[in-house]
């Protein structure tokens, strides 16, 4: 778990930053995207606002969660252990996640939309066939009942510890909500504009978020690995959260623009060239 910034504008951001990184979760994608897909034929209606659904649902437990810890956090402080073992937890996650998107783009076939995957979502599988706005938040929710939540907490109660009480915690959760809607919610409008669109925009588009996941995932965790084992990495790294948020979140955001121009590029050179002649 993270040491919180000294000051209260820097911790803002921060936590609105983690909120954005949260929810480029592989999990997260993988739901949202077989939620999506799911209600582009169920229930068209509420098929682009599945991220958004679905970040309210999940947002609100964190936010829960956090007022809770954060009532007792002055009389309990988080064993050592802990943060020993969340380190491990995480790293193991992260690699099976990365494994996972990048086998995902190496057996797709050529014309195949490549789903992104996540662990999670193997395990409760048939929540993603809900088309209820209720009930899709309710995915949300339950989705948000894991190791990763409770270290957010943890880091928003000990947080609001710091700087006043219950009231900072209940800001930073909402602020991590916010940003964890902001990305859940695009990725959500972004996926229903891909079904509606089965092209070469498609194809690229898909294989290049499974790559992203998939190289973020791996990355992070062989990160968090060299802090565990070099104290010289880990002392490096001490207070700049908030720089490897914003990298992360801007190496996701140029890899998909990226991604746009080169299909693009794509489109227009196949409209130029002329048709084979026939025979």
């Amino acid at each position: 778990m993270q040491t919180p910034p000294a000051d209260w504008l820097s911790l803002l951001i921060l936590t609105f930053v983690l909120g954005m990184k949260h929810g480029f979760d592989a999990d997260h994608l993988a739901t949202i995207d077989g939620l999506t897909r799911f209600n582009a034929r169920a229930n068209p209606s509420i098929a682009r606002y599945c991220g958004t659904l679905f970040s309210l649902g999940h947002g609100t437990v964190v936010m829960a969660i956090a007022l809770g810890v954060s009532a007792v956090a002055g009389r309990w402080e988080v064993p050592h252990l802990f943060n020993a073992l969340g380190s491990v937890i995480s790293i193991v996650f992260l690699v099976a996640l990365g494994g996972l998107n990048l086998a995902a783009v190496l057996r797709s076939e050529p014309d195949e939309v490549v789903h992104p995957a996540g662990l999670k979502g193997h395990l409760l599988d048939g929540l993603r066939h809900v088309s209820n706005p209720l009930l899709v938040a309710v995915v949300g929710a339950l989705f948000a009942l894991s190791f990763d939540t409770l270290s957010q907490a943890a880091f928003f109660a000990l947080a609001a510890t710091q700087f006043g009480g219950w009231k900072h915690a209940l800001i930073l959760a909402t602020l991590f909500m916010l940003g964890m809607l902001l990305t859940d919610g695009i990725n959500g409008l972004w996926i229903a504009r891909l079904i509606a669109r089965a092209d070469q925009v498609a194809l690229i588009a898909s294989r290049v978020m499974g790559l992203v996941v998939s190289g973020i995932s791996l990355l992070v965790a062989a990160f968090s690995a060299a802090k565990m084992l070099s104290p010289s990495i880990d002392a490096w790294s001490e207070g700049k959260e908030l720089i490897f948020g914003f990298a992360l979140v801007a190496i996701i955001v140029v890899s998909f623009v990226m991604a746009i121009r080169l299909t693009s590029r794509s489109s227009l050179h196949r409209a130029s060239t002329p048709p084979a002649p026939l025979g």
